[in-house]
């Protein structure tokens, strides 16, 4: 759940843009906006929208904050032109097995919407989602377990 004090953490120690994630799965509503507005002033780049959030609390940050607004996409199946007219800025595609797709189907209707997208764990699959038109990626990294497990292969193999 979206706390300001994790925004503030954040952005403080980031030498890098961040985004920040205000709600829209458990935290709806007024919430959503008063995050937002919160994240802005703490100097968050821009802040994300889960899925679940409804059209109406898209329009509610647009109309109250100056950064961009990510919203998180699932499927093709969200009224992606309704998200955008609500006031998205990019989206967020993350329609696991399907994630190609849903890009490639986006990309088609706004060649100039930037999209990010999660790009699965491989180099094909990453290349893949952006050949469909993603201009980011989101790649989850290794855990510390399998890198650690890795690690001692190596020290065990050396024995």
């Amino acid at each position: 759940t979206p706390q300001p004090v994790i925004t503030e953490c954040l952005v403080s120690a980031s030498d890098v843009p961040v985004f920040c994630g205000v709600g829209g799965g458990l935290t709806m509503g007024k919430r959503v906006v008063n995050l937002a507005l919160d994240a802005e002033f703490k100097g968050a780049m821009a802040v994300v929208l889960n899925s679940p959030t409804s059209n109406d609390v898209i329009e509610a940050v647009r109309d109250t904050i100056d950064i961009p607004i990510v919203v998180t996409v699932l499927s093709d199946n969200e009224e992606i032109e309704k998200r955008i007219e609500a006031g998205a800025t990019i989206l967020n595609v993350s329609a696991g097995k399907k994630t190609v797709e849903v890009v490639r189907g986006i990309r088609k209707r706004h060649p100039n919407l930037p999209i990010i997208a999660t790009g699965g764990g491989t180099e094909e699959s990453i290349n893949k989602t952006i050949l469909a038109g993603a201009n980011a990626i989101t790649y989850t990294p290794p855990t510390t377990a399998e890198l650690f497990r890795k690690v001692m292969e190596r020290y065990r193999s050396d024995e």
